[in-house]
């Protein structure tokens, strides 16, 4: 097997999270970066979504999976996510790529290797009342629960400022450390499934439950910045009241140890991700997260 090399510039070292930043990550479970792309690089991921959004692909899927989120012209002018970018098409791989992105995630994950698990390229368009400009409360993890790392994170990148006016990422500080009430399994259905009451009602009382307030922090991003949180970090966001539209990638991030897990629901049935059907199959017959064509390494410290 090739080992991989990443280097990071001087420059670029300076740009990781301090011990005081890991820290901070730690205890609130998000971590807002230091300006980690150059603006000609955000102009780049805006004229590559642009391309894509008018049909442009390197390559595509080859086949769909069951839970695939892939907007299309004719479902209209709706907030869009559209997965597996990083695969699909190399102009916005190319950013997503950079080492840079993996060694900062590495750090917060306390990791010294990080892949890609998903890219979901994302459009909140400015239309005051569009009801799917509306994330409601969750956390990743309960999507992910046929991973089996509780170290995966997520980095949010929006491709220009973005304030709370254009519904930016919300955070619910310090959930990620919460236990959760019992073991009820529908949580696995993405939240375009639920009902965006039961979601609310499930976060007031797992806060209740951990004797919690529900601190909601909206974060505000500068161009070139990204916001990091953790699994199980709840987040949502609001509408996009501006006068343009929100531009993002949510870059869903594993640390090098995870593996595929089986995980059983009530039902009889094991929890699943899209991959499953994709990635290349282990010694064991398991999906392989880590398959280099859907799951490339971002950063690796050897």
């Amino acid at each position: 097997m090739t080992t991989l090399e990443f280097t990071l510039s001087e420059e670029e070292i300076e740009l990781l999270p301090t011990d005081e930043d890991v820290a901070f990550y730690n205890e609130h479970g998000w971590y807002l970066s230091k300006k980690l792309l150059a603006d000609d690089e955000t102009d780049e991921l805006v004229n590559a979504s642009e391309r894509y959004y008018a049909g442009e692909r390197d390559r595509t899927l080859p086949s769909a999976p069951p839970k695939l989120a892939y907007w299309d012209p004719s479902k209209g002018d709706v907030q869009r996510h559209n997965d597996y970018v990083h695969y699909e098409h190399d102009g916005l791989a190319k950013i997503l790529r950079k080492p840079l992105i993996g060694a900062v995630a590495a750090r917060l994950a306390q990791t010294d290797e990080i892949r890609i698990f998903q890219s979901t390229l994302i459009y909140k368009p400015p239309i005051e009342g569009e009801p799917s400009n509306i994330v409601p409360w969750h956390f990743d993890k309960h999507y992910w629960s046929s991973s089996s790392s509780d170290r995966m994170l997520t980095a949010f990148i929006p491709f220009h400022d973005c304030p709370p006016e254009m519904g930016t990422i919300t955070m619910v500080d310090g959930s990620h450390r919460w236990q959760e009430i019992g073991s009820d399994d529908t949580v696995v259905r993405h939240f375009a499934e639920r009902d965006r009451s039961q979601l609310d009602q499930m976060l007031t009382e797992n806060a209740t439950y951990n004797n919690a307030e529900v601190v909601k922090v909206p974060i505000t991003i500068p161009r070139g910045h990204m916001n990091f949180h953790h699994c199980r970090t709840y987040h949502g966001s609001g509408a996009n009241v501006s006068d343009r539209p929100r531009r993002a990638i949510s870059l869903h991030l594993q640390d090098g140890d995870n593996h595929y897990r089986e995980f059983p629901l009530s039902d009889g049935a094991l929890a699943a991700y899209n991959h499953d059907v994709l990635v290349r199959r282990t010694a064991v017959d398991h999906p392989d997260y880590a398959d280099p064509d859907y799951c490339p390494t971002l950063w690796a410290d050897r």
